[in-house]
């Protein structure tokens, strides 16, 4: 897996994490079976069509340090306060990633 399809999943389990502590939703564990709000379904299809479109493609760094700001300022706003709330508890939910992020920093 290339660094596109990581990001993909951990931004994925990321929203998983906000949705169902802010909204209610039950995490399931097949992720064409997603169960996000509304609002959260479309924050993912945004992250993951951005991810897509990296000019920087596999060669990209992490999007906090990236020089080129590709979100809307309203999404960024949105993804921040999940990467903020669901970081620090993907240690619990999903370690191995977790400890992949905190590695490749």
């Amino acid at each position: 897996m290339g660094r596109i399809d990581n990001e993909k999943v951990t931004v994925g389990h990321m929203i998983e994490i906000w949705c169902r502590h802010h909204h209610g939703t039950i995490l399931c564990s097949k992720a064409s079976e997603k169960g996000l709000c509304p609002d959260c379904k479309a924050l993912l299809d945004y992250s993951l069509a951005r991810l897509d479109h990296c000019k920087f493609g596999n060669d990209k760094t992490k999007c906090h340090k990236c020089p080129i700001h590709c979100y809307k300022p309203d999404m960024r706003e949105q993804i921040r306060a999940v990467m903020r709330f669901s970081g620090p508890r993907m240690l619990f939910y999903h370690p191995i990633e977790a400890i992949r992020y905190l590695i490749e920093k």
